[in-house]
């Protein structure tokens, strides 16, 4: 499990291809701030753009971990097939503090950036996100985008999905990379938990008595 509170920004430095086919999948490297691995372990969790993933070879005093990522998992996924910035945060310690909200790690599916721009001292993120997902959106609710927790200010239905607005505060924008987005651009999202389990229990059918 993991918060949406993003404990480092990292850097995929090298994508290795495990084949030639398609079918095959990578393995990243990823460069991390001094002193982030310090208390990481082989085999521990980390989600990488919100996608929960797991370490199979550590080098903390070069900053450096990998992972193995399968093809089917680069296929439901955004920005972890190159080079460039990536959000990180370890998995949570039952004694954590809860700053965001509960996060799984499971993408859910990927939008697209229809707009990032400044407003007044904030930025302003729109993404447009698949038709599926619409029905776990909420005014003031929770969504996960590359593995940043954040809260719905707007959402407008669309014939092509659902667009949900998102204000960014300073802070935010320096320590995530979410700096890096532009219109275009793929994101992972995650819809809450919470709204995963009340559409499971609305529509499952009363079970009949014995």
């Amino acid at each position: 499990m993991f918060t949406g509170i993003i404990s480092g920004v990292g850097r995929i430095t090298d994508v290795h291809a495990q084949g030639d086919t398609p079918s095959h999948g990578k393995r990243l490297t990823i460069t991390c701030p001094k002193g982030y691995l310090d208390d990481v372990g082989m085999g521990d969790s980390i989600a990488l753009n919100g996608a929960c993933m797991t370490v199979t070879s550590l080098d903390a005093a070069a900053n450096q971990f990998t992972i193995d990522i399968s093809a089917e998992s680069l296929a439901k996924t955004a920005g972890l097939d190159a080079v460039g910035p990536i959000n990180l945060e370890k998995a949570l310690r039952a004694n954590d503090r809860l700053g965001g909200h509960l996060v799984s790690g499971h993408v859910d599916g990927m939008g697209i950036v229809t707009h990032f721009a400044p407003i007044s001292e904030s930025w302003e993120l729109r993404v447009l996100a698949p038709t599926t997902l619409a029905k776990y959106l909420a005014y003031k609710g929770s969504i996960t985008i590359n593995g940043v927790s954040l809260t719905v200010n707007r959402i407008a239905d669309q014939a092509d999905g659902c667009e949900v607005s998102i204000n960014l505060i300073p802070h935010t924008v320096e320590n995530t990379a979410l700096n890096s987005l532009q219109s275009g651009s793929r994101v992972n999202l995650e819809i809450d938990l919470i709204a995963r389990y009340v559409e499971r229990m609305l529509s499952s059918s009363p079970t009949p008595a014995a």
